[in-house]
C-alpha cells in the first residue's frame, strides 16, 4: 500500500445517464459529483421498444464526458484539479459499436449520423434473437464447447450476436466497419487519444462475460467456429483479439487534447474499462459468499470466488472469468433482464392516463411515475399475504438467468375482477423477487455458497418494501451498500490503483468504502407461505416457457417456409 495525497475520478455510464465522482484516493471522500442525462436517448431517438431496438448515439457519451468531468473539477477548484492522477470508466455491457480502423464510431461521421446501426447497441437491445440461435446451434455441433464458461447458452444481449446482426441488417455500415468495440473499451481508447483500433486494450470483464474470451481457449474461439456460424466473420479480421486486461491496469495517459479540454494535468492515467455492475460490486465492498445484486432497470447478480475457480463450468449463468470483478478472484455473473423496468412499465400505465385526463398529478413523466409508484407500494403493503393471489413471471425483457432465453415474455395469472392495482403491483414485486430466488437456488445447485445479499443501485436505496420482500423470499439477510453511486465509486477505486495510490484492489476497497448501515432480516413467519408461492411461480414459468418454445418453433418454421 502506498497512499499518496492525490485525487481520482470515477465515471459511470448508465442506461439513462452518466455520472462522475471526484474522490480523495486516501479515504474515498467525495469531493464533487455530477450527472448528465443523455439528450438523444431521453427523447427516445433511435429506439424502437416494440422491435427490441435500443441504440445510443456516441455524441451523448462525448457530451456527457465533457460536462461531468468539467463540472466536478470546477466544483473542486484548481488546487484539486492539478492533483487529479487517475480516471477509470465503467459502462453498461454488452454495449458495442461499429468503428473504423481509427477506432471512430461510424455514427460520428455525417453519412451515418442518424443511422441506428452505426450507433452503440445498448445492453438490452434484443434485435439479434435469430443470430443468437445460430450461435447456440453451431456450438452444439462443435467438438469444443465454447459456451461452457458463459453458462452454456449465448444471449442476444451479447457481443457476437449483435455484431452478426449488424452485418446483416445494414450493408453500408458493414462495408465501413473495421472493428466491433465495447463501450467500456472505447472510452479509455478515446481519452488516451487512440488512433489505431488494433492498439485498443480490451477489458477482461467484457471480453470474458460477453465475447467468449477464456484462458482455457487461449483467447477467443477459433476462427473456424465463427466462420461456421457465418462466413462474414472471415471478412473482419479487425474484430478478433487475443489479449485482455484486468481493470487494475492502465490503458495509458490522458491525451493532450483531452487534457486541454478538461484542463487536467497530462500525467493523469486512464484505467482499462469495465462493466458498470462489476464496478458497483467493488464500490459496495462485495465479499466471497455474498451475492451482490445491482438493482436498476435490470439486475446484475455477482459472486466473487477466491483464486481461480478452475475448469468446472457453472451452467446457466452469464459467465465465470478469472480476473473479472476483482483481479485475483473469479467473477461469476448472472442477472434478470428486467427489474426496475417492470415497475416503471406498470407505473407508466397510470401516468399515461393522468396526462390524457389532465390529472392534478403535476410534474414530468418521471416525477409522475415516482408518485404513482409510491401510491402503489402503499397499497401493496396493506394487502395481507393470504389476499395476494396473482402470480406472475418476471420475463418482461426475456430471461437472462438461469439459461438465457431473451424471446420469453412475461405471464400474469390468477387474475379476476377482485384484482386491484395494488394486487398487481404486489404480484410484480413478488415475481421479481422470485426470479432472484431462482438465481440463488441455481447457484447453490452448482455448489456455490450464498449466505447473504448485498443490495446496490437505486431500488436498493429507494424501496424499503421491495428490499424487505426480497429478504423474505430469499430467506437471507439483505445488506444495502453505503454508496448510492457504487459504480462510479468502484471506478474511482480502480483509478486509485491504476494511478499508484494502492498496490491492490482490496487495499483500495478497505480505505475507500464504508459498510452500509441498512440491513433487512427475513420474516420467518412468512417463509412457509412464500415457499408455496415460489412453487406456483416455478410452475407458471414451466408452463409459460413451454408455450413460448412452441410458438417460437412455429415462428421459425413459418419464416423458413416463407
Amino acid at each position: 500500500m502506498k497512499i499518496s495525497e492525490h485525487y481520482v475520478i470515477g465515471l459511470d455510464f448508465g442506461s439513462d445517464s452518466m455520472r462522475a465522482l471526484l474522490l480523495s484516493s486516501s479515504d474515498g471522500n467525495i469531493i464533487a459529483e455530477a450527472e448528465f442525462y443523455y439528450p438523444r436517448w431521453k427523447e427516445g431517438r433511435y429506439c424502437s421498444p416494440l422491435g427490441d431496438q435500443f441504440r445510443q448515439h456516441p455524441r451523448d457519451y462525448l457530451e456527457g464526458i465533457e460536462f461531468c468531468v468539467t463540472d466536478v473539477l470546477d466544483q473542486a477548484g484548481d488546487t484539486i484539479r492539478k492533483r487529479v492522477r487517475g480516471i477509470s470508466v465503467g459502462t453498461t455491457g454488452s454495449t458495442p459499436v461499429a468503428v473504423d480502423r481509427k477506432g471512430v464510431p461510424l455514427a460520428l461521421y455525417p453519412e451515418f449520423e442518424h443511422n441506428p446501426n452505426a450507433m452503440f447497441f445498448l445492453w438490452k437491445d434484443h434485435t439479434a434473437q435469430g443470430e443468437t440461435e445460430e450461435i447456440n446451434h453451431i456450438n452444439s455441433l462443435s467438438s469444443t464447447d465454447y459456451l461452457k464458461y458463459v453458462g452454456g447458452t449465448y444471449s442476444s444481449e451479447w457481443f457476437w450476436a449483435k455484431f452478426l446482426h449488424m452485418t446483416r441488417a445494414d450493408a453500408a455500415v458493414r462495408r465501413a466497419c473495421y472493428s466491433w468495440v465495447e463501450h467500456c473499451d472505447w472510452v479509455p481508447f478515446l481519452l488516451t487519444g487512440g488512433k489505431d483500433v488494433r492498439q485498443l486494450m480490451r477489458s477482461r470483464c467484457a471480453a470474458g462475460h460477453k465475447a467468449l474470451w477464456a484462458e482455457a481457449f487461449g483467447g477467443l474461439p477459433k476462427r473456424e467456429f465463427f466462420r461456421k456460424i457465418d462466413p462474414v466473420f472471415g471478412e473482419f479480421p479487425g474484430v478478433f483479439f487475443k489479449a485482455t486486461h484486468t481493470c487494475d491496469k492502465a490503458a495509458g495517459y490522458i491525451a493532450p487534447e483531452w487534457a486541454s479540454v478538461l484542463r487536467l494535468p497530462e500525467n493523469v492515467l486512464i484505467g482499462v474499462g469495465g462493466i458498470d455492475a462489476h464496478f458497483a460490486a467493488v464500490g459496495a465492498g462485495v465479499t466471497p459468499g455474498q451475492l451482490c445484486k445491482v438493482m436498476g432497470t435490470s439486475t446484475c447478480d455477482m459472486l466473487v470466488v477466491p483464486g481461480e475457480y478452475g475448469e468446472k463450468p457453472v451452467r446457466g449463468i452469464c459467465g465465470q472469468v478469472n480476473g473479472s470483478i476483482i483481479p485475483g478472484m473469479t467473477g461469476m455473473e448472472a442477472g434478470q433482464s428486467a427489474f426496475g423496468d417492470i415497475f416503471n412499465w406498470y407505473a407508466a400505465q397510470f401516468s399515461w392516463m393522468t396526462e390524457r385526463m389532465g390529472s392534478s398529478l403535476n410534474g414530468s413523466n418521471a416525477a409522475v411515475r415516482q408518485k404513482v409508484l409510491r401510491i402503489l407500494e402503499q397499497e401493496a403493503e396493506r394487502i395481507a399475504p393470504a389476499d395476494s393471489y396473482m402470480v406472475a413471471t418476471d420475463w418482461f425483457n426475456g430471461r437472462r438467468t438461469p439459461e438465457a432465453k431473451n424471446f420469453l415474455k412475461a405471464t400474469l395469472s390468477n387474475i379476476d375482477l377482485g384484482i386491484a392495482p395494488g394486487h398487481v403491483y404486489k404480484g410484480l414485486v413478488e415475481a421479481s423477487c422470485f426470479g432472484a430466488k431462482h438465481i440463488v437456488e441455481h447457484f447453490r445447485k452448482e455448489g456455490l455458497e450464498i449466505n447473504s445479499v448485498l443490495g446496490v443501485g437505486g431500488i436498493a436505496h429507494k424501496s424499503r418494501y421491495i428490499m424487505q420482500t426480497l429478504s423474505d423470499i430469499l430467506e437471507l439477510p439483505v445488506y444495502i451498500g453505503a454508496s448510492r453511486q457504487a459504480s462510479a465509486l468502484g471506478a474511482g477505486i480502480f483509478a486509485a490503483v491504476v494511478s499508484g495510490a494502492y498496490d491492490r484492489v482490496d487495499e483500495a476497497v478497505e480505505h475507500m468504502t464504508m459498510p452500509g448501515s441498512i440491513r433487512y432480516e427475513p420474516n420467518t413467519d412468512l417463509a412457509p407461505f412464500l415457499r408455496n408461492r415460489y412453487e406456483q411461480y416455478l410452475k407458471l414459468c414451466s408452463f409459460s416457457e413451454k408455450l413460448a418454445e412452441e410458438d417460437r418453433y412455429q415462428e421459425i418454421n413459418q419464416s423458413d417456409y416463407l
